[in-house]
């Protein structure tokens, strides 16, 4: 089994604790040998870490996926990452996976940074994203990127925007030079965004943020995403996985449990829905894994 590096030098001061090297059960194998059976591959190390970002629809999966794989006997640590640090973590080895990459456009420049040294799945777990600007529904006068110069005031000449490194983050930038907006795109986090648009709406007043789909804000605001003429955010996005390399050696069976994963707009929304109403995400994850099993056993069987 390929050992990953102890410690994280490169991104000391960041969220990331306990990050353990993997090493095999040379015992165990041998035990299994005598007795003329193969060990399971994936029962040389039962710890997987797995990468998360701070957003709904990551900390939905992420924590399923933690209650999925310890009902199966595995150890699972959810360590807190922005995106650019996730990426930095799988390259080296120091993280084993993380469940949410964007493609073909809104993580496209992770995806030909570490082309060589992470594992992106060919797999995907959700097929109908979609990614844009947003204002509320009220704003009956503003339907394109196209009508915001001409609006500035409005907004105050902001986007209010979430995670910086977050590669919708980065599109967003892109689309204020290829409209020549002349805004300024204002970094925060998710929540913090969430917050500013609640309390926009609440009192009727105009904001404009990037927003995706699936993501429960939908649900509680009436919100559209504005067209995009110049196709900036490209058309329908694909969520993929990522892994260190050699984790589909090392963990053959989680690896296709992974590539099985799918889900639609109506299950990953109530996913999101129980694990932000619960408590504890564990505890909202776990309610809907026990109210969903056959769909779990879709992907673990």
């Amino acid at each position: 089994m390929r050992k990953r590096k102890k410690g994280l030098s490169f991104i000391s001061g960041l969220l990331m604790v306990g990050i353990l090297a993997a090493c095999g059960d040379a015992d165990e194998d041998a035990n299994s040998a005598q007795n003329g059976t193969e060990p399971d591959a994936d029962a040389n190390n039962g710890e997987i870490t797995i990468g998360q970002i701070n957003w709904a629809e990551n900390i939905a999966v992420t924590n399923m996926w933690k209650v999925i794989l310890e009902d199966k006997g595995y150890e699972v640590d959810l360590t807190l990452l922005d995106m650019g640090a996730t990426m930095m973590a799988l390259s080296s080895d120091e993280l084993d996976a993380s469940l949410e990459i964007w493609l073909p456009v809104q993580d496209a420049n992770y995806l030909e940074e570490y082309e060589d040294t992470i594992n992106f799945s060919e797999a995907t777990w959700f097929d109908n994203a979609q990614v844009g600007l947003v204002v509320p529904e009220y704003l009956e006068d503003i339907n394109s990127v196209e009508d915001l110069n001409a609006n500035k005031e409005l907004f105050d000449g902001q986007i209010i925007g979430f995670d910086p490194g977050a590669g919708t983050m980065e599109v967003t930038e892109q689309l204020i030079e290829d409209y020549n907006l002349d805004f300024e795109l204002l970094p925060s986090t998710e929540p913090a965004m969430i917050a500013e648009i609640g309390s926009k709406i609440e009192n009727e007043e105009p904001i404009v943020s990037p927003l995706w789909s699936p993501h429960w804000v939908f649900s509680d605001f009436d919100l559209k995403f504005l067209d995009d003429p110049k196709n900036t955010f490209g058309e329908t996005e694909k969520i993929h996985h990522a892994t260190r390399l050699g984790f589909e050696d090392d963990y053959p069976e989680v690896s296709e449990w992974f590539n099985n994963w799918k889900m639609d707009d109506q299950e990953i929304a109530e996913l999101i829905n129980y694990v932000e109403g619960a408590e504890d995400p564990l505890d909202g994850a776990t309610e809907w894994i026990d109210e969903n099993q056959d769909l779990i056993g879709e992907w673990v069987n």
